[in-house]
């Protein structure tokens, strides 16, 4: 039996998954900043790492995941302000539509799901270890009534055990802490723990002052509140590398605390080789893909790539992954009620070579495949048994077609439409058997008149509609 190894962003290299309790595995994953309605981009990392927790939990792992919302935050207050809304309205109606995208995929629902404004008493602690170690500072405002507090860098580079700038290969010198307040700061690299009150924001109560939560404060306080000092795996997108998680690892070796044994990164969704964000006006919603392909479909496509790849949007690439997913639906389906089975040895060895899911999806077309075999050659047992195992595989990857159907998460009329077009694939492929091309011409006519396209592949015909 393989041992999952995972590539961790901190060392640049796979390590043999050790967790710090056997059978426990913890994890924290930096979760949604709601300003907005939820993108591909977004839901690409709640994906990817969905599939890591189902691959511990089928090793037999308890797995806790901690995934946190930033419900308070410069674009939240600016886009708020813009359109005349509380700030609290507005972040709580978009936290609701990224609940709404991640159940929708399929996505487990966290262990715990804290906001950032519920641990501001837990963020003061953090702020008075650091001060008190001669790592961080306050500065009052000019008229005393609120002030800020940074994380003095400089200091933490001369300490002893520093690692600044090891998780993300940047040189200390040239790093740009992106923050546009920098009033007080001893120096352009420090960053905000805590950001002074400012007339008409929301502010809390502090010995510094009143004001809001720094950024990257509020994870290293949620993080370790729940996981403790010492915990497994730090999950979280490519573009939070540097700054976030750069200084998350200062501000809490800083404050004595080990943190994360492992980091791991997910790549970008890009389209025209570009990062998908709004500022470049290429965003696409989840309800725009759901216009295109059903929502396991989605779900197929979004983890299909190694989540350490970039994952080139486009629609063809969308509706080829859509394909792929409904010959392994079109032949599970063949064998009603049959039990999930054990995976394959590639199979295995392909989730522990990093979360491989490539090669874990070339295994199950590969069982697809031989599955058909044994069906043409009138095998049904042994046709039966790999459908088994397609199940037990593709419930790892959360897309098992009886699952998603059973559990209600697809359309009933996506469900009856696909019954429906399947039994008439059925008697198309049991006619060209029987060299009844007739019968067989006609079922295809019959079906494209409807809308349906039918492409046939080694894994069998599968179908899609026209347009959608």
């Amino acid at each position: 039996m393989s041992t999952l190894r995972i590539f961790d962003t901190a060392t640049r290299s796979q390590r043999d998954f050790e967790p710090i309790r056997p059978g426990h595995a913890s994890i924290y994953l930096c979760g949604a900043t709601p300003q907005a309605q939820p993108h591909i981009g977004h839901l690409r990392s709640g994906v990817a790492f969905d599939i890591l927790r189902r691959w511990l939990l089928a090793q037999g792992y308890d797995v806790a995941l901690v995934r946190n919302v930033t419900d308070i935050d410069d674009k939240i207050l600016t886009k708020a302000a813009e359109n005349n809304r509380p700030w609290w309205e507005w972040v709580s109606t978009y936290e609701r539509e990224f609940t709404k995208a991640y159940n929708l995929l399929g996505v487990l629902p966290p262990s715990v799901e804290p906001r950032a404004t519920g641990f501001v008493t837990q963020m003061v602690e953090y702020m008075q270890r650091l001060i008190d170690a001669g790592f961080a500072y306050p500065v009052p405002a000019p008229d005393g009534a609120a002030g800020s507090v940074y994380f003095d860098v400089e200091a933490w580079t001369k300490a002893e055990g520093s690692d600044y700038g090891a998780l993300s290969g940047n040189r200390v010198e040239e790093m740009e802490q992106g923050e546009s307040d920098n009033a007080g700061k001893r120096s352009p690299l420090d960053f905000a723990l805590w950001k002074a009150a400012k007339p008409g924001e929301p502010s809390w109560p502090t010995p510094w002052g009143r004001g809001r939560p720094g950024w990257h404060l509020e994870c290293s306080a949620m993080s370790t509140y729940y996981l403790g000092s010492n915990f497994d795996i730090h999950c979280g997108g490519l573009d939070l590398q540097f700054p976030h998680h750069e200084n998350e690892i200062a501000q809490s070796h800083a404050a004595g605390d080990k943190f994360a044994n492992y980091w791991m990164h997910n790549h970008w969704v890009t389209m025209a080789g570009e990062k998908m964000s709004k500022s470049l006006g290429n965003v696409l919603s989840i309800s725009n893909m759901l216009e295109l392909v059903r929502p396991v479909e989605l779900r197929y496509y979004l983890g299909s790539a190694h989540y350490r790849s970039v994952l080139e949007y486009s629609e063809s690439a969308l509706t080829e992954a859509a394909a792929g997913y409904r010959r392994i639906e079109g032949f599970v389906k063949r064998f009603a009620g049959v039990e999930r089975g054990d995976w394959t040895p590639d199979f295995e060895d392909a989730m522990n070579d990093d979360i491989a899911v490539p090669k874990a999806l070339a295994a199950i077309h590969t069982t697809v495949r031989a599955g058909n075999k044994d069906l043409a050659a009138g095998d049904e047992d042994a046709a039966r048994a790999k459908a088994a195992q397609v199940r037990g595989m593709a419930h790892v990857l959360g897309f098992d077609p009886l699952e998603w159907e059973d559990g209600g998460e697809a359309s009933g009329a996506d469900a009856a439409l696909d019954a429906l077009v399947q039994a008439e694939l059925e008697r198309r492929t049991q006619a060209r058997a029987e060299k009844d091309f007739a019968t067989a011409d006609a079922v295809r006519d019959r079906l494209t008149a409807a809308g349906i396209t039918i492409t046939d592949t080694p894994d069998g015909p599968t179908w899609s509609l026209t347009q959608r």
